[in-house]
């Protein structure tokens, strides 16, 4: 059974600094493609940032230069760093797996986000 689980959401101020995790299990993490997206209140969900297996990285223009994708396949997991929030940041934030970035397969339940101006 295919597992992603997310962690590391919460309040944090205008400015200010989270890093969400993703743990993968009943996959073969190192070949699968992995990618963080968000869903704002209202709004559909979008991609914030993919890595591919290789390890190359894919952003949003909306988070370039704020926002850091990796990926550590020892241990089965998925990270993106947020820096410099901003109040427009705030939504649930998903893992995702898939074969390739353009074909995400499976799918956590999300982590809040939410930042205060």
């Amino acid at each position: 059974q295919v597992q992603l689980v997310e962690s590391g959401g919460g309040l944090v101020q205008a400015g200010g600094s989270l890093r969400l995790s993703c743990a993968a299990s009943g996959i073969r993490f190192s070949i699968n493609a992995m990618g963080w997206y968000r869903q704002a209140p209202g709004k559909q969900r979008d991609v914030v940032a993919r890595i591919t297996i290789g390890g190359s990285t894919i952003y949003a223009d909306s988070v370039k230069g704020r926002f850091t994708i990796s990926r550590d396949n020892a241990k089965n997991t998925v990270y993106l760093q947020m820096n410099s929030l901003k109040a427009e940041d705030t939504a649930v934030y998903y893992c995702a797996a898939g074969p390739f970035i353009a074909t995400m397969r499976y799918w956590g339940q999300g982590t809040q986000v939410t930042v205060s101006s």
